[in-house]
């Protein structure tokens, strides 16, 4: 393919222009879904462009929903869905895990979903979905104290979440809610912590199956701004030259 250029760039073959060239393809069935896309040695070849360039590209493919593979495969030619393109990008953001402020941006997103999936479930939740979130409740309690309660509060959060009967809403939650949880750091009472999100857990059940929206609502808010901020610590100061920490 030649090298584009416009009045206001230089002549270039980006992987932008290369990712645009192959998701025509993909488009008009050149490559159908499911088969596999040229070598990067092709496409080194038909594109006149280094293999950063071309890595680079199918990295935007698979962002954008059009490449499936990874971790030493061949990338095949796919074609975008919500779930697949949310997954890509998925992927790159849990790297900001890292980030204190990138990650407080992530529990507030969160935050605004569960609130709303609370809300939603006061509202219209049946009895096969207060069932399931019953049954996630009572493995939470039996988790307290072990290494399995993060794993039961994840599915408790997530039945509550599953009412809605969004899979967007859901495919957020299921790419970060983990994550989150993995990159908090260790309490120093982790026994009596478990406990304070468990009784928390029954209050939000309990306005769930009441029916009691406000309640439902202000408990789930409640109970994710204490549950973030109970792992805030205060900055500890490196001691001055003289002695003890400078304030």
């Amino acid at each position: 393919m030649p090298a584009t250029s416009t009045p206001d760039t230089t002549p270039r073959n980006t992987p932008d222009v290369i990712a645009d060239a192959l998701i025509a393809d993909i488009r008009q069935d050149r490559y159908p879904p499911g088969s596999p896309l040229p070598t990067e040695r092709e496409l080194c070849e038909r594109f006149s462009a280094s293999r950063p360039t071309v890595r680079e590209s199918i990295a935007q493919l698979q962002i954008r929903g059009y490449v499936t593979g990874g971790a030493g495969k061949r990338p095949r030619a796919a074609l975008p869905s919500i779930t697949g393109v949310l997954k890509g990008a998925g992927d790159h953001i849990r790297e900001i895990f890292g980030d204190a402020q990138s990650g407080a941006h992530l529990e507030q997103m969160r935050q605004f979903i569960e609130t709303g999936a609370a809300r939603e479930a006061a509202k219209r939740a049946d009895n096969a979905q207060l069932t399931k979130l019953m049954t996630a409740l009572e493995a939470n309690g039996r988790a307290i104290g072990t290494e399995c309660f993060a794993t039961t509060d994840i599915a408790f959060h997530r039945a509550l979440v599953a009412v809605v009967g969004n899979p967007i809403i859901l495919a957020l939650h299921d790419m970060f809610v983990k994550t989150m949880i993995a990159h908090r750091p260790p309490t120093d009472d982790p026994k009596r912590y478990d406990r304070i999100a468990y009784d928390e857990h029954v209050e939000i059940y309990q306005a769930v199956l009441n029916g009691d929206v406000l309640a439902a609502t202000d408990v789930m808010d409640r109970h994710l701004t204490r549950s973030y901020r109970a792992r805030l610590q205060v900055p500890r100061l490196s001691p001055g030259p003289d002695g003890p920490p400078q304030t």
